[in-house]
C-alpha cells in the first residue's frame, strides 16, 4: 500500500465510500465491520495461495479494472461536476479488494454494479460537501496542521513538510492535501452536529468484543486475543466510526432526495 492510499483510507470519506458501497447491496454497518477484521485473513490467504501456484508454475491471474468508455464527467450534483479522474482513482481502490475477493471465493467482480456503487457514493460525498458548505462550517489552519502532523507520525515522516513532500512524489500537491483535508474537517463537523451524541455504551462494546473474539477464534487464529479491558479503546473507536458512518447515509439518503442529481455512467 503506497503512501497515499494510506493516508486516503484513513479520511473519514472512505468510510462513507465503504459504507455507501455495502449500503447499496442491503448489507448494515456490522456486516463492512466484519468484512474489514476478515481482510487480513483472506490476505495472509491470497499470499499462501500465491506461493503454492509459484511452486506448480502457476501464476495467479488478478482481474483488471475495466475502465474504457469512462465519460469525461460521470456525475452532476446540483451543477457541481464529478470527474472522470476522481471516479477512476476511487474505483481502482475499491476493485482491488473487490479483486481479492472475487479470488478467494472463485466468483468474478461484476464491474458494472460495482461501478454503480463508487458512482453513488462519489455522489453522496459531494452531497455531504455541498451541505457543509452551506451551513458556514469553518476548517482553521490550526485543525489542518494537527491532522498532517498525526498524519505524519503514523507515516514516520519526520514532519508534516516531509509527508507533504512524499505525498508530493506520489502525485498529489499540497493544494489537493490541503483542499481534501478542508472538506474532511467541514464535513466531520456535519456529522458530529447530526449524529449528537454517540459514545457507544459498555454494552455495546461488549456485544462487538464477544463478535470479533468469536470470529478469530473461528478463523483459527494463532495470535492471542486481548482482554475486554485492552480492547476496550479499539472498539470504542470502531463503533463512534461505524456510528458515524451510519447518520453519515442517513443524511446523504435525505439530502439526495431534494437534489438534483444526474449520473451519466
Amino acid at each position: 500500500m503506497t503512501l497515499r492510499k494510506k493516508w486516503l483510507s484513513g479520511l473519514l470519506f472512505a468510510a462513507f465510500l465503504t459504507l455507501g458501497a455495502c449500503s447499496s447491496e442491503g448489507e448494515t454497518a456490522k456486516d463492512n465491520e466484519k468484512k474489514d477484521t476478515q481482510q487480513e485473513q483472506q490476505s495472509s490467504e491470497q499470499s499462501k495461495g500465491n506461493k503454492e501456484g509459484s511452486k506448480n508454475g502457476e501464476q495467479p491471474k488478478m482481474p483488471e479494472p475495466d475502465l474504457e468508455g469512462t465519460p469525461d464527467v460521470v456525475a452532476e450534483v446540483n451543477g457541481e461536476k464529478i470527474k472522470k479522474k476522481e471516479f477512476e482513482t476511487a474505483y481502482k481502490q475499491q476493485f482491488q479488494q473487490a479483486a481479492l475477493q472475487s479470488q478467494m471465493s472463485g466468483q468474478e467482480v461484476d464491474q458494472d454494479k460495482l461501478k454503480k456503487q463508487m458512482v453513488d457514493s462519489l455522489v453522496g460525498q459531494e452531497l455531504l460537501i455541498q451541505e457543509a458548505n452551506n451551513r458556514d462550517y469553518e476548517a482553521t489552519q490550526e485543525k489542518k496542521d494537527k491532522i498532517l502532523q498525526d498524519l505524519a507520525k503514523q507515516n514516520k515522516a519526520g514532519s508534516k513538510d516531509e509527508f507533504l513532500a512524499q505525498l508530493e512524489k506520489q502525485g498529489m500537491s499540497e493544494k489537493e492535501v490541503m483542499s481534501q483535508l478542508e472538506k474532511q474537517i467541514k464535513v466531520e463537523q456535519l456529522i458530529a452536529a447530526e449524529a449528537g451524541d454517540i459514545e457507544p455504551t459498555e454494552e455495546e462494546m461488549k456485544k462487538m468484543y464477544e463478535q470479533m473474539k468469536a470470529q478469530q477464534e473461528k478463523a483459527g487464529g494463532e495470535s492471542k486475543i486481548p482482554s475486554f479491558e485492552e480492547a476496550k479503546p479499539s472498539l470504542e473507536q470502531q463503533l463512534k466510526q461505524q456510528k458515524e458512518a451510519e447518520e453519515a447515509q442517513k443524511l446523504i439518503k435525505n439530502l439526495r432526495e431534494d437534489a438534483d442529481v444526474k449520473v451519466h455512467i
